[in-house]
C-alpha cells in the first residue's frame, strides 16, 4: 500500500480574480496521486463555516495516475457550489492509500502568490 486512506485539507479557499489580469487566473487545485495497482474509490466531504457539510461526494482516482481538479469543477463537486472568497475544508477518504496535495494561485494582490501543501493524513 502506498499513501494514506484519510486526508484533510483545512484551508480551502478560491481567491478572486484580479481586475484586468489577463496573464494568470486565480484558482486552487486538489491533486491526488494513486501509486497503487488498482483505482482508489474516494469520498469527498466538504465542511463549511456557516452550514452543514456536503458529505460523500464520490471520486475515482485511477490506478498509477495523478488526478487534479479545481474546486469549481462541477464534474467532481456536482451541486456543491464552492464560491469565490468562501472558506471551506475537505476530508478525502479512500479505500486504498493515496497522497493528497493542495495548491492555490492567488492573483488578487500585486504579486502572484502560490502555495502548495500536503494535507494532513491518517
Amino acid at each position: 500500500m502506498n499513501g494514506r486512506n484519510n486526508w484533510f485539507i483545512v484551508d480551502g479557499y478560491r481567491p478572486p480574480a484580479k481586475p484586468n489580469q489577463a496573464d494568470y487566473e486565480g484558482h486552487e487545485s486538489v491533486m491526488i496521486l494513486n501509486c497503487n495497482e488498482r483505482d482508489a474509490h474516494c469520498l469527498i466531504d466538504v465542511y463549511f463555516e456557516d452550514r452543514e457539510p456536503a458529505l460523500g461526494i464520490p471520486f475515482v482516482a485511477p490506478a498509477r495516475r495523478i488526478s487534479a481538479f479545481r474546486s469549481n469543477d462541477r464534474g467532481v463537486f456536482g451541486d456543491v457550489d464552492l464560491k469565490v472568497n468562501q472558506q471551506y475544508s475537505l476530508r478525502i477518504r479512500s479505500d486504498v492509500g493515496i497522497v493528497v496535495q493542495y495548491g492555490r494561485a492567488d492573483v488578487s494582490q500585486p504579486n502572484l502568490a502560490y502555495i502548495a501543501t500536503l494535507g494532513h493524513a491518517e
